[in-house]
This record gives C-alpha cells, structure tokens and sequence, in this order.
C-alpha cells in the first residue's frame, strides 16, 4: 500500500515564541557572569600550569636531586637540622610555637651538657611527637646565653622561655599541694623529730653538705627514691604521694628535711631551672632565721609553706644563736604552674634519673 510522510504521527513542533527565548537569554548571562566571578576570584597563579611548562619545569628539578639511601648521611643530617620554622629565628619571634624540621642547626656554642640535653630532646620527639617541645627546643638552644648575661635570675641547667617568674609565689598557685601538706605538718614534725634524735650521720640516712649542722634528710634525691629513708617516715612519704604536681621522675626534683645550724649562712645560690618551684613546709624556725630571694627578704613560718622560685639568687641565714635550736624544713620540689602537661612528660623523659 502506498503511503507518505503526511500518515506519519509526528509530534507537533513547538513554536518558539518571544518569552521562553528571553528566558534562555536571562539564564546564560547568569551563567556567563558567574563563570566571571569564579575566574576572577580565584589568587594569581593558583591555575595549573601548561603540560609542556610543567613537564619542564620537573625536568629541570629533576636534574638536581641526587637520591640517597635511607639511613645515609642524609638521615643523619635531616636528624641534625631538626629545629624551628626555616631560617634563623629572629630576637623575641614567637617561631618556637610551632617547631617543624628546618636547616637552624643547634648553637656551635653550646656546653656538652645542653647538646646532651638536645640530643634526649630529638629522641623524645621521634617516640612521641614534636607538639608543644617548641619552648623546650628554643631554651636548649638559648641556654648558652642564659650562664652568659647577669641576672638576679639565672637558672644555669635549663631556662623554659616565657615562663611568668617572681621570686615568692602565692598560695594560690598550688593551694591544694600546700593545705595538704600544712594539714600533715603535725606528724610531719614529729616523724623528723623520730629521725633526728637517732643522730645525724651519713649511715642513718642523712646528708651533710657544709660546716655549722647544715644537713640534709631526703626522701627523694633527684627524681630517686631513697627508700629506707621513706621507711622511716611512712605518713611523711604518703603524703607526698598525695601531691598532685611533685616532682618526682626527673633529677629536678628532690624532697627531704633540710637542717641548717645557727650562725651558718648560705649565699649567692641560683636553682638549676625556672621550671619548678621550691615549697618550703616551716617545722622548726627560730625568729634569727631569713630567707632572701630576688632581694625579696621572707621568715618561715612553723607549719605553714612558701612557695620559692629559687632560679633566683637567694641567700639563707641562721643568725640565732645555739640555745636558738636549728632551722629545720620540709622542701618539697613542685612543678611551675606555666609549665604545660605535654612540657612536663617531655623533661621527665630528658632528665631522666641516672641510677
């Protein structure tokens, strides 16, 4: 049967009419205008490069790049150069906020035992992680400076930067570790009283560090437990377990009984680190005795504490005379408050105890 295209069902052209083609118009300029914006928006030279440019270019660098194997000298010296932001740090920068790997070597200058000290901070790092070490890193290598200037603060082992320092402390900074130990200095007392009497010599525990009855009972001598001293004065010990900021896992930390005779004095000292703070417990102190710290002048008081920062240069005195008695303490070495958790675990791990 013949047939012809008008038989076909075809659907019916749409006609175009003026409003749908003004409305395609509207929609690209929409379009266009916000291709430019993105254009436009985005930073000079954020665009990706020619492939012949960008091939040339990597060509170019890798001509320079001379491959070692691992464990070479390469590592050795990427191990060496780990230190702050890229560049030497500039005077009062804060770069040591976020210490990454960089080509600042440590200072030439350096005594042996800040370079040992630097050594153990690498080491740490590489276990744990460099996060929060950047005040740690930036004393290491500004400690040479430090036993250079003249300051009536001068911690000669180890200066934290930035760390907020007066010579006597508030109660506040440490009040739960000083109520404790004031609400224990009764038994505290009499425990080293029980000590005492049983004569001070180096057999029975004791420690004799100058002339004039200066001596010294420790329960723990840097960051050491002295066991069968503890024994002797089991309330005392489980006291000090009960402080929450005692510095007891480093070779910064030390506490015990420090006895000094009347008519002796102790001049001209400054404390290895501005990290912690020296907390005096008074047990016996007679009205001649003066602590100066900073040229800050200080008496103990019979069971009560004082929070000393002894980076500072401090002198000690017994004036009194023999019917005065000794001046006998309980010095207990706490953290700094400033020093960070993260700060904290790091020195612990640095000056580890040598036992």
């Amino acid at each position: 049967m013949p047939w012809s295209l008008d038989d076909a069902l075809l659907p019916p052209c749409v006609e175009l009419t003026a409003r749908p083609l003004t409305g395609l118009l509207w929609t690209l300029l929409v379009l266009f205008l916000w291709y430019c914006y993105r254009v436009g928006s985005d930073p000079p030279g954020s665009g990706k490069l020619k492939g012949g440019s960008m091939r040339s270019s990597m060509s170019r660098s890798s001509s320079h790049v001379e491959v070692e194997p691992i464990g070479g000298a390469a590592a050795a010296k990427a191990s060496a150069a780990i230190g702050l932001e890229a560049g030497e740090e500039e005077e009062g920068a804060e770069n040591y906020l976020a210490p990454v790997l960089s080509c600042a070597l440590f200072p030439a200058q350096a005594a042996a035992g800040s370079r040992k000290l630097y050594v153990a901070l690498q080491e740490y790092a590489k276990r744990y992680s460099w996060a929060g070490m950047g005040r740690i890193h930036k004393g290491l290598r500004h400690q040479a400076k430090v036993n250079e200037r003249s300051s009536i603060q001068k911690p000669h082992l180890f200066c934290l930067p930035d760390v907020p320092s007066v010579p006597f402390f508030p109660r506040d900074a440490h009040r739960h570790d000083i109520e404790l130990l004031e609400a224990n200095s009764p038994i505290i007392l009499s425990e080293f009283q029980a000590v005492y009497q049983r004569g001070i010599e180096t057999k029975l525990g004791w420690t004799c560090q100058g002339p004039k009855g200066q001596a010294v009972f420790p329960l723990y001598n840097a960051g050491v437990c002295v066991a069968a001293n503890c024994r002797s004065c089991p309330c005392t010990y489980r006291a000090l377990l009960s402080l929450r900021t005692f510095i007891g896992s480093n070779s910064l930390g030390s506490a015990g009984f420090w006895l000094l005779g009347p008519g002796a004095s102790l001049g001209g000292a400054y404390g290895p680190t501005n990290t912690r703070l020296r907390c005096h417990l008074g047990l016996l102190t007679p009205l001649q005795c003066e602590l100066v710290v900073g040229g800050e002048p200080q008496c103990w008081s019979e069971g009560h504490c004082l929070l000393v920062d002894d980076s500072f240069l401090h002198i000690i005195s017994h004036n009194g005379t023999s019917e005065d008695g000794p001046r006998v303490i309980f010095s207990i070495d706490l953290w700094h408050p400033n020093v960070a958790a993260a700060e904290r675990q790091a020195l612990d791990y640095i000056f580890a105890p040598e036992q």
